[in-house]
């Protein structure tokens, strides 16, 4: 039998993992190795080689365009359809067992999937139902309580009541939640996987079935999977040892919306005839981009471990830009996005790559001003934010009563008692008088129809507006905007949300605080406009059409988190900054700085030919200013792989001058982040940090019993572990 077609294309270590024994296996695949390649030719080969029938082959990944194009490839390499090869996605896989078996998963047949914003509408209908003010509850927070629940495997029913009131109150809207879908026939994304390991582990006959059917099972990007994902994995797989899987635990960065690491580890261990592959030739970046993320990396503990290689050579040195401030590390990012294009690259080569949302502002005001099109890679632009169009929406209602499309926008956010049929009866009588809804709002008040609950909501909500101008009359523009966004209840509004996405739009409105204050009116005034209605105007031109299509030959701006599985020639990986990246919430927890570390590898790694790393000495963000630290990242990083740019004299150094520069970025000690250490008085801890050199030399040891404590090495007797 010729395979030429199947293996020729692969290196040695590829060829191993595709032509392998039947047995459990674990391809440890480092970024730009080839993972979906060896998935793709490893199937091929149990259907061409090893004689196994499509329909006996389960794929398993995380997204419908991944599912997609491995069936195409291996259709490709094959030269046959394979119509009966089950390839999907965990949530469509687990929707097609239900629908073959909906009476043993006691679910009607015409049950219906609910997509994130159906299930939000139901919860909120729910709320209302039992008359639970969701200023108190917001919808988001009960849809994630809920559905992490569910991605643990934990029904209602599983949980014991519990004396915290909070506690008690949502597990009793999960249980009214779990009765109204059942009523229903409505099966949300989580359900959809907790329903389909409930239907296998208690239907034996149907097990067995599926247990004999799919021969072979794989697995891609097996470290983003949860809990309930493992588990109906090795329910599928128990005895057969049949689980193919590939990951990279070094590639672990969702481990916020549910995704456990430690599946990678666990798997080893449920499968103890397993074998270890490593991919470590890596085909997309340059040796010295390489070396640097695999200093970095070796930071952390635990790794399974690899080093990622190329034989492509080593390439330009990462170049480190230390600006003086977010201005100034914009301005030099899209000066050297300019020199790029005008030397012939492609802007939609080039990426700026962030850690949070609000920093695409500055980079988003730098290309408008040099016209230079960008797309903001799955997200939307900082003045298209729900939360900032909320705030602005305030500010133009303060500055002009009739704009009815902002009334209506804030009237209700958030919540205040007004409800649909108050709004309804504004509209008739804005429409029936041709009034503004501002003033149909008084001319409904002083009627005297509605509910005293009502009529008081609707003139709080007017007084409060009136308010704000009173408040911020003589004061600075941004403070204008802090009032509003605070006075507004906007960010109590997302505070409560107790989620990232909440974290992020209060960050996003504090950084609308920042835009306001470096606003320009006299670079922007040309027609005479007052301050406040000039900064409106400049960030309704900045929303909406501008930004780049799909298609279009743009930059790219997008977080870390978004840019995992991309590759670009150019990469900016900006705001290596402590308490930024890594973020102020990890610095103090292990695990989280770990997962930060994690991510800064992949940031790392998504560089083909030039890698730029930036940060400031002095950052305006979230509203506040800082004079920060270069990130510790930096510091793991070898100088001999790193070139510093210079470009000053254009921009004002800060009031404060910070120490910065590789005298920061390098340290003598010979203990390691993330090491191991016991004291004589604190006991066992962890190192966070180490600062200074000979008798300066300091370090942060998070200590099990006593917590985070600053200790001199010169006298601290550490003993490593």
């Amino acid at each position: 039998m010729d395979v030429t077609s199947i293996i020729e294309s692969l290196n040695d270590n590829q060829r191993q993992a595709v032509t392998a024994p039947s047995k459990a296996l674990l391809v440890l695949a480092g970024a730009g190795s080839g993972k979906t390649r060896v998935l793709v030719h490893r199937i091929a080969w149990q259907i061409q080689v090893e004689g196994l029938a499509a329909q006996c082959i389960l794929a398993v990944t995380f997204t419908n365009k991944a599912a997609k194009e491995m069936r195409s490839r291996i259709e490709n390499l094959l030269n046959v359809p394979t119509h009966n090869l089950w390839i999907g996605t965990f949530h469509g896989i687990a929707h097609r067992l239900l629908r073959r078996h909906t009476q043993q998963a006691k679910l009607p047949e015409s049950f219906q999937v609910m997509d994130s914003g159906d299930q939000l509408r139901v919860i909120k209908r729910l709320l209302a139902t039992l008359n639970l003010d969701d200023s108190k509850w917001p919808p988001r927070e009960v849809q994630w309580y809920i559905n992490a629940q569910k991605d643990e495997g934990i029904r209602a029913r599983h949980m014991l009541e519990t004396p915290d009131n909070h506690q008690r109150q949502m597990l009793s809207v999960y249980k009214a939640y779990e009765i109204l879908c059942d009523r229903s026939g409505l099966v949300d994304f989580a359900e959809l996987l907790l329903r389909a390991h409930e239907l296998l582990r208690d239907n034996q006959d149907i097990l067995d079935f599926y247990q004999q059917r799919f021969q072979q099972v794989h697995v891609d990007e097996f470290q983003d999977t949860n809990t309930i994902q493992y588990a109906w994995l090795r329910l599928l797989t128990e005895g057969k040892d049949n689980l193919f899987v590939v990951g990279d635990d070094d590639q672990s960065i969702y481990g916020w919306r549910g995704a456990k690491i430690e599946n990678i580890y666990s798997f080893q261990k449920h499968y103890p005839n397993h074998e270890v592959i490593k991919l470590e030739q890596n085909y997309r970046s340059t040796g010295t981009i390489l070396k640097a993320a695999n200093k970095i990396i070796a930071n952390n503990s635990g790794r399974m471990g690899k080093e990622l290689w190329t034989d492509a050579g080593d390439g330009e040195p990462c170049s480190l830009y230390a600006a003086f401030n977010e201005q100034d590390e914009a301005y030099f990012v899209v000066d050297r996005i300019k020199n790029w294009v005008n030397e012939g690259g492609l802007r939609s080569d080039a990426a700026i790559l962030y850690r949070s949302n609000a920093q695409s502002r500055q980079f988003e005001e730098k290309l408008m001003a040099t016209a230079t099109p960008y797309r903001v890679y799955g997200g939307l632009r900082f003045f298209d934010r729900a939360e900032i169009k909320n705030a602005l929406a305030y500010l133009r209602l303060m500055s002009n009563h009739d704009d009815d499309a902002s009334f209506e926008r804030v009237i209700n956010t958030p919540t205040r008692g007004i409800g649909a049929k108050a709004i309804d009866d504004i509209r008739t009588i804005a429409r029936d008088q041709n009034l503004s809804l501002w003033a149909s709002a008084i001319v409904l008040i002083n009627q005297g129809t509605m509910t005293g609950r009502a009529t008081h909501a609707l003139i709080s909500f007017l007084e409060l507006i009136k308010s704000f101008e009173q408040q911020s009359q003589d004061v600075e523009l941004y403070e204008k905007v802090k009032l509003i966004i605070e006075k507004s209840g906007l960010i109590a509004l997302y505070q409560k949300e107790k989620m990232d996405k909440g974290e992020e739009k209060v960050d996003n409105l504090e950084e609308l605080v920042n835009a306001a204050r470096l606003f320009d009116f006299d670079q922007q005034n040309e027609e005479g406009m007052g301050e406040l209605d000039m900064f409106l105007t400049h960030a309704a031109l900045e929303s909406g059409d501008s930004q780049g299509d799909e298609f279009e030959d743009c930059v790219q701006l997008m977080t870390i988190h978004s840019a995992k599985g991309l590759e670009f020639k150019l990469v900016f990986l900006v705001g290596l900054e402590e308490n930024l990246f890594p973020s102020q919430q990890s610095v103090d927890d292990v695990s989280r700085l770990e997962e930060e570390r994690r991510l800064c590898y992949v940031g790392m790694t998504r560089a083909m030919q030039k890698l730029y790393l930036t940060y400031a000495e002095s950052r305006r963000l979230y509203g506040r200013e800082s004079y920060p630290r270069p990130s510790r990242f930096l510091r793991e990083i070898p100088t001999e792989l790193i070139q510093e740019v210079r470009m000053r004299g254009t921009i004002n150094r800060p009031i404060t001058p910070v120490q910065t520069k590789a005298t920061y970025l390098q340290s003598t000690s010979s203990y390691q982040l993330g090491q191991r250490v016991s004291h004589e008085k604190f006991g066992e801890g962890v190192v966070l940090q180490l600062e200074g050199s000979g008798a300066q030399e300091r370090v942060q040891i998070n200590f099990k019993q006593v917590g985070i404590k600053w200790l001199m090495l010169s006298f601290a007797k550490l003993e490593a572990l």
